[in-house]
């Protein structure tokens, strides 16, 4: 174990109970995106009795929190994220909401604060320039869409995931690059993939007419069957897709009628579509927004589609891959780091931040059941917290160490794949359509989404 290695694992080390006590509370309490007031206060104390002054999110959850050597050098950031998912049949879930850390984000949480407090130790700190920013998020999950629309609308956010909320209030404003660590399966293992997917955030409200489903339905247009069709249309679509784009679509109805005996009036659908690259997202979102407006058409009914950016594809950055791969190796077996791993089609707002500069979205490990399934717990703190933390800090000494000449050789390596933020923000806009997809007029009719 070289030098850094073993400051930072005993570094960590004595945060143990420190980490073992947030990963208890975040644990016991679940909170979904944007609603993580009583995790984000919890962990604000904690890190203002480490000593750090805090610039809090404002009217959503979430904070950040400098470290700065006082001696001039890059910026590092450092993510933890606060929010949950729904899984109701979780026998840990809350029993009002559903929510349950099934992501594993309380161990990103508990780790992250473990490093907050170690690096402040003298030792630690001896021979490090530049900064490291804490940014500690909400709303990483793409959940509840039609209720972060509503917070859209009302001028509280713009963007529906933390991190590129967070860039666009300035809070990540000065960072020269950045990573965080995932919790995943298995035990003493740390990994990457080659990338990951993006999406778009969809939803999809067919407006029929209601009537009494016995007495009269030839007055009324179902709603809830233009939607059964527009999902049987985007089904029908799937052969279309190139393997290599990785497209997902994946809807469901979250408003299926009013009353049993009535045709449905209104019928709302969420979905995402994912893909490898913001061509293949958009190109997969335009047939499935044809396919949807058609389903409509049929029926003679009207189709409002809501796209909304979600998060850009995953471009981990190689150089900080490889420099990860060094610190992981400091902790664990060598042979159990891998930063080669298959293609990642879910999504992360992580993302977004590789895109701006350059960041890469690592895999811990010390969970095991199935991601936001009913079977998943952290069962291994030593490796989902513990090791987590060890890694961190060991690459933040690899980076900030000799005058930061690996952040510095990261960063002039780097290309992201936006020159500047005004470019980010104009692409991720770019997929904002609120659009009335069918139009009926002098006794016909039109398909007007791409208009």
């Amino acid at each position: 174990m070289s030098e850094h290695g073993r400051i930072a694992a005993a570094a960590a080390e004595r945060q143990r109970e420190r980490m073992r006590e947030a990963l208890e509370y975040l644990w016991a309490h679940p909170e979904t995106g944007y609603k993580e007031w009583k995790s984000s206060a919890w962990l604000e104390k904690a890190y203002e009795d480490l000593g750090y002054s805090l610039t809090r999110a404002g009217d959503i959850p979430g904070f950040t929190a400098e470290m700065d050597t006082g001696i001039p050098g890059p910026r590092i950031l450092v993510f933890s994220e606060l929010d949950s998912v729904i899984c109701r049949d979780h026998p840990d879930c809350d029993p009002e909401t559903g929510a349950v850390h099934a992501c594993g984000h309380c161990a990103q949480g508990a780790a992250l604060l473990g490093v907050a407090a170690a690096i402040r130790e003298p030792e630690v700190l001896e021979g490090l320039c530049g900064s490291v920013r804490f940014a500690v998020v909400p709303a990483e999950e793409l959940v509840e869409v039609g209720w972060r629309e509503e917070l859209r609308r009302k001028g509280v956010i713009r963007y529906f995931g933390g991190k590129p909320e967070f860039l666009r209030r300035g809070l990540l404003d000065g960072c020269d690059a950045a990573f965080m660590i995932h919790t995943g399966g298995g035990k003493h293992s740390f990994g990457a993939p080659v990338g990951g997917n993006g999406c778009i955030a969809k939803t999809v409200t067919y407006v029929g007419k209601a009537a009494h489903a016995g007495g009269s339905p030839h007055l009324g247009i179902n709603a809830l069957y233009a939607a059964e069709v527009g999902m049987a249309a985007v089904n029908a679509l799937r052969e279309t897709f190139r393997d290599d784009d990785h497209i997902r679509v994946h809807p469901i109805i979250t408003k299926g009628g009013d009353i049993v005996n009535a045709i449905p009036g209104s019928v709302r659908l969420e979905s995402y579509v994912r893909g490898a690259t913001v061509e293949a997202i958009a190109d997969a979102n335009r047939k499935v927004n044809r396919a949807l407006a058609g389903a409509a058409l049929a029926l003679g009914a009207d189709v409002e589609l809501c796209d909304r950016p979600g998060y850009l594809p995953v471009a981990n950055d190689r150089t900080l891959l490889e420099l990860f791969a060094r610190a992981a190796g400091e902790i664990v077996p060598a042979e159990n780091v891998r930063i080669d791993r298959p293609f990642d089609t879910g999504c992360t707002d992580m993302g977004d931040i590789s895109c701006v500069m350059p960041a890469i979205h690592a895999f811990g490990c010390g969970a095991e059941g199935a991601g936001h399934g009913a079977d998943y717990r952290i069962v291994d703190f030593d490796s989902a917290v513990a090791d987590s933390a060890k890694v961190q800090l060991t690459l933040l000494r690899m980076l900030l160490c000799d005058g930061g000449r690996e952040a510095k050789r990261v960063i002039d390596n780097a290309t992201p794949v936006f020159p500047d933020r005004e470019k980010y923000f104009e692409a991720q806009d770019g997929f904002t359509i609120t659009k009335r997809a069918v139009v009926y007029e002098n006794g016909g009719a039109r398909v007007s989404w791409e208009a």
